[in-house]
């Protein structure tokens, strides 16, 4: 027989994003269906506060469990993605991704679109944490891939990794094993700039100024058959798509230069980003390695009850009239185990209104027992509502109580989870684990670039010159900065160490600080532990999720080389 000619590579494929969270823009569906050509779209809905809300949902109603509001979007959008062929890959179901398939058949029968559904389960491990809430293994994407080779039009999954949304689908289109770990790093690196949506394209951008970020297009990405892809948006949409906001989506809740997964384990020091024109930036030379041979579970549970109460303070006096109400509070809250008061100095001096003439002092308790932060704190506090301080009020009067959540994070061994491919017509295809796995360590700190020389320097803040971006897993943050020259990546790697982190967010001067060094992004990670407590859901601090500990760390003042403003 004649030789036969090398096949030709498979077309790249185009997958976007049309959800970065619950509660995300309802038309961006219908948005990315008509903005331009795409194989795939993907939603994610899950967080982990969601989680928690979904285990409340569901305590009321076993069939619940699911985001509804994808429903919602899919009644409008299912007959232009059959038209377009365009299939959908969600994380939507939750805690019931069988329920949400059955509701998306319903749907498909009432408005006479007939698609294939399939769904991915097995990541629910309740029966193995009692009293939890919620206890979700982390899945990878080959079930995924598995639904979309048996020819399924929309796949629905439980906890999934993000990322997995798009891993999945490119596992299938590309014809990937799990031992494909460049590839399939490649994959969920471009998972992750596309999994939070409009932040890859201008949204929550620390140099949001230099773009029209006000209604951003939601990104997609040009993924190739050797792992490599050019994130990029629709024509005409909104924002930006540059190295920038693609780097500061990198370095989105992620810790150091291993990115774990239940792939594969994506080494983000290899990861080169190249403008490849307006609005289009590549990313190629991802490495991959083998997975760890554990998952990582999710668990919820109830952690007790919260109460608040923020009394306004105005004028004169104001940290007397603090005192005064502390001291006259302090009964009433003996009882509770936990008690902080903060106050917030918004306050001006001379101010030409009342409300920037105030200052805030906010009470937060915490108890296993709704009674000891319900009715003893609610009737202390209006109690003093004609014997405190003058000018007493409050911002709302305060309520019996709310229960909170606490996130944890557990481990199981990957082969004790029946990762699962449910189809549309009921098969099942168990998806094996994968077959090679490495024990995550730390990669040793590179070699620092050479330092600036000497020269003048500006007292200023430090956002002048560096990006941010900041957000939470479990009680842990993450703060992401980065540079866009070399010159100015030679000072901030030889500056912003540890101990001047501390020095200018004086909240972190006691926790467990670590420093990430990721030369070819020019970037810091820095991951602070224990600084959001139980995690999001008990609303630890001012800013429970660590959104803009990165902004303010930008504001801070340090001496900045003149020779970079």
């Amino acid at each position: 027989m004649p030789p036969q000619p090398p096949a030709s590579p498979p077309p790249p494929l185009r997958i976007g994003n049309f959800s970065g969270f619950y509660g995300d823009r309802a038309d961006a569906l219908h948005e990315m269906l008509t903005g331009g050509a795409l194989d795939v779209l993907t939603g994610d809905y899950l967080a982990e506060l969601t989680m928690l809300i979904l285990g409340r949902d569901r305590l009321k109603d076993p069939s619940a469990g699911y985001a509804r509001t994808f429903l919602r979007q899919l009644e409008q959008c299912l007959g232009l993605a059959r038209e377009r062929g365009v299939r959908i890959v969600t994380n939507a179901g939750g805690l019931n991704p069988a329920g949400l398939a059955d509701a998306v058949r319903e749907l498909a029968d009432r408005v006479g679109v007939p698609v294939r559904v399939a769904h991915v389960e097995g990541d629910d491990l309740g029966d193995r944490f009692p009293g939890s809430l919620t206890a979700h293994a982390y899945l990878g994407g080959f079930g995924i891939a598995a639904c979309l080779r048996e020819g399924a039009d929309i796949v629905v999954t439980g906890r999934v990794t993000d990322a997995a949304l798009v891993s999945g689908p490119a596992a299938a289109h590309f014809g990937w094993t799990p031992h494909d770990h460049d590839r399939l790093a490649g994959a969920v690196v471009a998972g992750h700039v596309l999994e939070c949506g409009t932040q890859a394209t201008g949204g929550n951008y620390a140099f949001f100024r230099e773009a029209d970020v006000r209604r951003p297009g939601f990104p997609l990405a040009e993924l190739h058959a050797d792992g490599s892809s050019v994130i990029t948006k629709h024509p005409g949409t909104g924002g930006l798509v540059d190295v920038g906001t693609v780097t500061a989506q990198l370095l989105y809740e992620t810790t150091g230069a291993r990115y774990a997964g239940p792939d594969v384990t994506a080494r983000l020091d290899t990861v080169r980003l190249t403008q490849d024109g307006p609005d289009r930036v590549r990313i190629d030379g991802v490495r991959g390695e083998a997975p760890p041979p554990t998952l990582k579970v999710g668990r919820s549970r109830l952690g007790g009850f919260r109460n608040e109460v923020v009394f306004v303070l105005t004028g004169l006096d104001v940290e007397a009239k603090a005192d005064l109400v502390r001291e006259q509070l302090a009964g009433a809250l003996t009882k509770a185990a936990d008690v902080r008061w903060e106050l917030v100095r918004t306050d001006r001096p001379d101010a030409e209104t009342e409300e920037t003439a105030s200052a805030l002092l906010r009470l937060v308790v915490r108890d296993p027992d709704q009674a000891a932060v319900g009715r003893a704190l609610s009737g202390a506090a209006v109690e003093l509502a004609l014997g405190s301080y003058p000018g007493f009020h409050v911002l709302a009067p305060p309520g019996k109580g709310a229960p909170y959540g606490v996130f944890e994070a557990a481990y199981v061994p990957r082969d004790e989870v029946a990762h699962t491919a449910v189809l549309d017509d009921g098969r099942r295809i168990a998806v094996p684990p994968a077959g090679d796995t490495l024990v995550r360590d730390e990669v040793s700190a590179p070699e620092p670039p050479e330092p600036l020389p000497p020269g003048p320097v500006r007292r200023a803040p430090l956002g002048l010159v560096a990006g941010a971006r900041s957000g939470d897993k479990g009680g842990d943050a993450n703060v992401g900065v980065w540079v866009r020259t070399d010159e100015a990546w030679r000072w901030l790697a030889h500056t912003l160490t540890v101990d001047r982190f501390r020095e200018l967010l004086p909240e972190t001067a006691e926790l467990q600080v670590t420093r990430h060094v990721l030369p070819r992004l020019r970037a810091l990670n820095f991951v602070v532990e224990g600084v959001l407590g139980a995690g999001v859901a008990a609303q630890h601090r001012f800013d429970p999720q660590a959104k803009a500990l990165g902004e303010w760390l930008r504001s801070r003042h340090l001496d900045l080389p003149e020779a970079l403003l």
